[in-house]
């Protein structure tokens, strides 16, 4: 097998073409190439910029992060998401015909505790060792300064928030995920930014997170191309398959010849997988992000407010804050009062920041999460043909799982077992 130094003058080397060029595309081509294989990323866009769901995502490397989405009794409480304009999930009302079939599916995946805790033990199999495996590629690839691992912090106003979601931490638990618990003052000799208001939580030591979501993935593609692969500058339009052989990519720059290819392309891989014969449900849970420049004050770790359901970290740009989910087409303009939201929850996190918010430096962004109904993302050989590889729908945890998905895209190219069961990312099973 070729080291990564000879792949880029040895023309035996199969050519794989990653397209798209965001954490996930860029951790499949570092493991591909470690492998030996020729690689090319395709992206049109730059990688790591704002068009990318990477970018703005909340920066948490959390193994907490394995309960899903949809949770036992979501179905009453989808009235209510619709009628309130604040809240953290929202659907815009006339896009809901065309999202039914999808949110349809969403509430089955988790209408029992026995589907919750599944979905919780495959996520962890994705994410257990995110933190470590982050530090890992990092440090290799010259950018270790941006991935910490100083823990994070879940914050209540009281123990009976936190009791009321006993199920969800349960099933952390059932996972080998392990915590401190603070209460009263505790919290507050910890984290002294936050508001009086919260009095218990939770400090998982385990946790990382990233200090520049775009930059590490920049940092990743730069070392892609630093061990011979290369970045074309394309957009994906189709695949040149013949008798069950991939020959090359259709793009809007023409044929671009290869061996083999994988589908990253977040939101927009749902037109690619159907083209090598996997229709999949996938739609855009659209989230949001707001950021303070150079905060009065901050966290010194990661926290997620119980209340605000949204992850508080301070990044190399200043305080963000990251979340809501808006169902509704990729291509609505923005409603920046979702983003506003978690601004005003914001302030009232850490009064420190003031109650002005008009005297802060405020940027706002807003991107697509690629997200299937049952939480769990889609990495698997295409129906059409074992040279494409799907590697799509991380939904909330791209970030966190791309690590380990770059290892299963690289198993599945050599025909090694993968590292962990992958049978429940099947594209298949959406038929």
């Amino acid at each position: 097998m070729s080291t990564p130094a000879d792949v880029k003058d040895c023309p035996a080397a199969r050519h794989i073409v990653v397209i798209g060029g965001g954490i996930v595309g860029a951790c499949c081509a570092l493991a591909l190439i470690k492998d030996g294989y020729r690689v090319t990323i395709l992206e049109p866009g730059e990688p790591g910029g704002e068009q990318a769901a990477s970018y703005g995502n909340g920066a948490f490397l959390s193994p907490a992060s394995i309960i899903p989405m949809s949770m036992p009794g979501l179905w009453k409480k989808v009235p209510g998401y619709l009628l309130d304009p604040t809240g953290p999930f929202t659907i815009r009302w006339r896009h809901l015909l065309r999202l039914a079939p999808w949110l349809m599916r969403f509430i089955q995946a988790g209408a029992t505790p026995a589907k919750a805790a599944r979905t919780a033990r495959v996520l962890s199999s994705l994410l257990g060792d995110a933190p470590t495996r982050h530090l890992a590629l990092a440090a290799a690839c010259g950018v270790a300064e941006l991935i910490r691992q100083d823990g994070l912090l879940y914050v209540y106003p009281d123990r009976a928030a936190f009791e009321s979601e006993a199920f969800a931490w349960q099933l952390r638990r059932e996972n080998g995920i392990a915590w401190t618990e603070l209460e009263g003052e505790q919290v507050h000799a910890f984290e002294p930014s936050l508001s009086r208001r919260y009095t218990f939580a939770v400090r998982l030591q385990s946790g990382g997170h990233c200090l520049d979501p775009g930059a590490y993935v920049q940092g990743l593609v730069r070392s892609v191309v630093a061990q011979g692969g290369a970045l074309l500058k394309a957009r994906a339009e189709g695949f040149n398959v013949v008798d069950g052989q991939l020959l090359g990519l259709i793009t809007d720059q023409g044929m671009v010849p290869c061996d083999g290819a994988v589908i990253a392309a977040g939101i927009h891989s749902k037109v690619l997988a159907s083209g090598v014969g996997d229709r999949v449900v996938l739609e855009s849970e659209r989230g949001y992000h707001v950021e303070i420049a150079d905060p009065a004050v901050g966290p010194r770790i990661p926290v997620m407010p119980s209340d605000g359901k949204m992850a508080n970290t301070l990044t190399r740009g200043g305080l963000r804050a990251s979340g809501q989910v808006e169902l509704a087409s990729v291509d609505s303009p923005p409603d920046w009062a979702r983003a506003d939201i978690l601004l005003h929850q914001l302030l009232k996190t850490y009064p420190g920041l003031g109650d002005e918010p008009g005297r802060l430096r405020i940027s706002r962004w807003q991107g697509n999460r690629p997200s299937t109904p049952d939480g769990l993302p889609i990495i698997a050989q295409a129906s059409m043909t074992p040279d494409v590889v799907h590697a799509f729908g991380h939904g909330h945890v791209g970030l966190a799982s791309a690590p380990m998905t770059g290892q299963i895209v690289a198993s599945l190219f050599a025909g090694r077992t993968p590292p962990i069961d992958i049978a429940p990312f099947a594209a298949t099973r959406f038929r």
